[in-house]
């Protein structure tokens, strides 16, 4: 499953782990991405959406 919002196609970004010793590993920062119902073209569908479009009401939730 991809890790993609569906409003803002937000994904993953790159970065570095590091340590007290200042040792750099390569690792993923992920999107805080949620499950959820909402309406699209008057349909009920199930997509997974961050949390800043659901805060910002980029989305409208079905009931």
């Amino acid at each position: 499953m991809a890790n993609f919002c569906y409003v803002c196609n937000k994904g993953p970004t790159s970065g570095n782990r590091v340590s007290n010793a200042n040792n750099r590993v390569k690792r993923r920062f992920m999107p805080n991405l949620q499950s959820i119902h909402i309406l699209d073209a008057g349909r009920r569908t199930k997509v997974r959406v961050c949390t800043r479009c659901i805060k910002a009401g980029k989305v409208t939730k079905a009931p």
